[in-house]
């Protein structure tokens, strides 16, 4: 049996090798803990509009990503007074105001600027938002802006709204975002109503208030049709956040998920290859453990209790790492716009507990395959065996690395058709599952790579000596290659992939216009009929509108010109679901909260939108409904008021460009979090090959070799190491892209390039020489003039 002064003895000395993977497991717990504080912190927030209201009614429905974020159905103006009338007489509420919002922005210095939703007056109320100067709006024309615009109270003020500019004068100044205007003109202008707060008395238990107010909706519902709503207080005001702010979260939740599966599977990846090489350069030492008695339960329980040790204690150091820079990476996302602006991190001891567990985890997960490697160790086979670990390749290892590269391929041409939301997730799949397998399958492929890539520097003898190094140790090679490969391939296979599904967007979208130029906002969220017939001028306008119309659920609509105002259409697979045919009449529900019964004058097997209506009807019903853009007949270079017009090129370029940057910058970190890991791998191997070359370096030192010589063909070799590490990463993306590009192409209907950016492929190419190199000429170096200077008995078979 194994003695405890025994098992320290064995840990003792190990720190070339411990050091990375500490390192590394505690890197990967202070992602875990990182995402996991982000993870349970990115939950709605109250809405700061309501921050005074202790009571809210909302109408039913939450947006989320199974309808597309849609806004719930609004109440009717008729339904609204219903509701306000039944609450008002709730004893203890003090006033129920509607939330009525429409597009307005202040122009100011030529542009528009600042917030663009516009309120009646008494929902400054709800926030609370003061007057700071002036006084309240009380008439149409007159209005309250952010004392921020630098404005000041009686000066005049143009508002962009989506009918066009309209001339104001500023009543008064707020500590708000503004706009607000009167009530009555927010009841004019405004759409229908999905949120009324209630402020209440003082003096009255708000939980009875509470229970009066859903009596009271209860009484309203059975005699106001469409007066049901959700009663919120307290934290459960959050379900009344915008649809905008709910899709931002849904998208933070992707980046921070994505983020937690890198660092899981990196620091697996990682601990794996450093234990599995860590198992090889121990195989003397195992095979005299079983020589001495040790069972291979107990060779596997060293393992076991190496990894648990250094797991456990990476795995505090980095949850208290991960607690600490949280917040600042909640900040970064809320600047890069993958979070709401009201997102922050709230402390919770679960999630750094998990990610603790987790890590420790991660450890042991890494170790299991060395572990048992380590136990089938036989004392004589051990004796005779080289560095190099004997046959490198098993059935486990063939099978395993031929399923992770097939499935691995499969995903990545996969991705090319996969929907939006869900390419960056099947791209990550496809990176891991290729990158292991190539990984695994690395001993097959590596004598032909040596001896091409060592070619043009074997003449010398340093060369000579670094490829013969190489080729010889087989698992050695695979081991220092391994992380190399994991960078590049990773890198050129995520960057490949983002960059190629853009540039397949704009050839499509190019190769589909033919309009002399497209008219954008310009500091403005969408389009005003104004800007629009001025750049549609002498023609009438006719750009589709977009809105948003409630059948048995939220569907997306566009106003059509081509169509009579008591005419719809549907798509083949909307119709399908409703039941509607050509010639019925059904009744769609709009923006302004009425329902109106339009006749199905056609089901059209491809639409742009769900539901086609007349655009003078979308206008009728939803007053703030902006369009995204227009093709238009003007040349480009026109500024029209919140509008100007682009060339058709530079328009399918820029498209989308705000989700093209988050995606980059998604793209960006998860490269840049696994480059990270990978240059702590290949750090980490390096010092451990280095240590483990002491002999073969006293050797060389000993048969005349300087030490400029012995490190010199460290170096060389580790730059050879990189170089197939680089090709195998070139392999494992290159074939991918190229069948996710003929997707894409199919798909588009237009050459799509493939596009790589090389430079930021080069720059990490480049990291990994140099890391590569750097570690093993200075460990090398070092090891070379200790070892001659401390005498050694000569190497034998069991030591080469």
């Amino acid at each position: 049996m194994l003695s405890p002064s025994l098992l320290r003895s064995l840990l003792h000395g190990r720190w070339t090798g411990l050091a990375g993977t500490f390192v590394a497991l505690c890197l990967g717990a202070s992602v875990l803990t990182a995402s996991a504080l982000l993870l349970t912190s990115a939950g709605p927030r109250v809405p700061a509009r309501y921050a005074a209201a202790p009571l809210l009614l909302r109408t039913p429905g939450t947006p989320g990503d199974d309808n597309a974020f849609a806004e719930s159905r609004p109440w009717s103006p008729e339904t609204v007074d219903a509701l306000v009338r039944a609450l008002t007489a709730v004893p203890g509420v003090a006033a129920a105001v509607p939330d009525r919002a429409f597009y307005a922005q202040a122009v100011v210095r030529g542009g528009p600027a600042g917030a663009h939703e516009a309120r009646g007056w008494s929902t400054a109320a709800l926030a609370p938002h003061r007057l700071v100067a002036g006084r309240p709006p009380a008439r149409a024309g007159e209005v309250v802006l952010d004392r921020a615009l630098g404005l000041a109270p009686g000066s005049p003020v143009t508002l962009l709204t989506a009918g066009g500019p309209a001339p104001y004068t500023v009543s008064g100044l707020t500590d708000g975002p503004g706009p607000y205007v009167s009530d009555g003109e927010a009841a004019r202008l405004g759409g229908g109503v999905r949120v009324i707060g209630l402020l209440t008395r003082p003096g009255f238990d708000r939980a009875a208030v509470r229970a009066a107010v859903r009596a009271a909706v209860g009484d309203a519902a059975r005699r106001v049709v469409g007066g049901s709503g959700q009663v919120l207080a307290g934290p459960d005001r959050a379900a009344a956040e915008p649809a905008a702010d709910a899709r931002t979260r849904w998208i933070g939740m992707q980046v921070l998920t994505a983020m937690a599966l890198l660092g899981g599977f990196v620091s697996v990846f990682v601990v794996a290859s450093t234990f599995a090489f860590r198992v090889t350069q121990r195989r003397r030492e195992f095979g005299l453990l079983r020589a001495v008695g040790a069972t291979p339960r107990q060779v596997r329980l060293i393992v076991y209790g190496e990894a648990l040790a250094v797991g456990a204690a990476a795995a505090a150091a980095g949850a208290l790492l991960g607690a600490a820079v949280a917040p600042a990476v909640g900040g970064v996302l809320v600047t890069a716009g993958f979070e709401p602006a009201s997102f922050g991190v709230r402390p919770a001891p679960l999630p750094v507990a998990g990610a603790v567990a987790a890590g420790i985890a991660a450890g042991l997960l890494g170790a299991w395959s060395a572990s048992g490697r380590a136990a089938r160790v036989r004392p004589l086979e051990a004796l005779r065996d080289h560095a190099a670990g004997g046959t490198p390749m098993t059935r486990v290892r063939w099978v395993a690395g031929v399923v992770s590269l097939a499935g691995g391929l499969a995903l990545a041409a996969a991705s090319g058709s996969a929907a939006e939301d869900a390419l960056v997730n099947d791209v990550l799949l496809a990176a891991m599952a290729l990158i292991a397998g190539l990984t695994l399958l690395a001993p097959v492929v590596l004598p032909a790579l040596v001896r091409v890539l060592s070619w043009p520097i074997s003449r010398p003898a340093v060369g000579m000596l670094a490829a013969r190094s190489a080729m010889t140790a087989v698992r050695r090679t695979a081991a220092t290659a391994a992380p190399v490969l994991l960078t590049v391939g990773f890198a050129v296979l995520v960057t490949g992939m983002v960059r190629t599904t853009a540039a397949a967007y704009t050839a499509g979208r190019a190769a589909d216009v033919s309009a002399a130029a497209v008219l954008v906002p310009d500091g403005a969220p969408g389009l005003s009929d104004a800007a629009l017939a001025a750049a549609s001028a002498p023609a009438a306008i006719t750009a589709p509108l977009p809105t948003t119309v409630y059948g048995d659920r939220p569907l997306t609509a566009l106003g059509d010109g081509d169509l009579a105002g008591d005419e719809a259409a549907a798509a083949e697979w909307v119709a399908r679901d409703h039941g509607w045919r050509k010639g019925d009449v059904v009744p769609l529900t709009f923006e302004d909260g009425r329902a109106v019964r339009l006749r199905i004058a056609a089901v059209l097997p491809s639409a742009p939108a769900e539901v086609l209506v007349a655009r003078d009807t979308v206008r009728a019903h939803d007053p703030s409904a902006l369009t995204p853009e227009a093709y238009v007949s003007r040349p480009a270079g026109m500024v029209f008021p919140g509008a100007r017009t682009v060339s058709v090129a530079d328009r399918a370029a820029g498209d989308q460009a705000e989700e093209d940057r988050l995606v980059w910058l998604f793209t960006l970190l998860l490269v840049g979090v696994s480059a990270g890991y990978s240059g702590l791998a290949i750090v980490n191997t390096q010092v451990m090959a280095a240590s483990a070359r002491a002999r073969e370096f006293a050797v060389l030192r000993l048969s005349g070799a300087t030490r400029r010589q012995a490190t010199a063909a460290a170096a060389a070799e580790a730059a050879l190491v990189t170089g197939i590490g680089s090709v195998l990463g070139l392999a494992v993306a290159v074939p991918a892209l190229l069948a996710m590009r003929a997707g894409l192409a199919q798909k588009s209907g237009a050459a799509v390039p493939l596009v790589v950016p090389w430079p930021t492929v080069a720059a990490v190419v480049a990291a990994c020489l140099v890391l590569a190199a750097g570690a093993s000429a200075i460990f090398t170096g070092k090891t070379a003039f200790t070892s001659v200077r401390t005498p050694s008995k000569p190497p034998t078979c069991a030591d080469a």
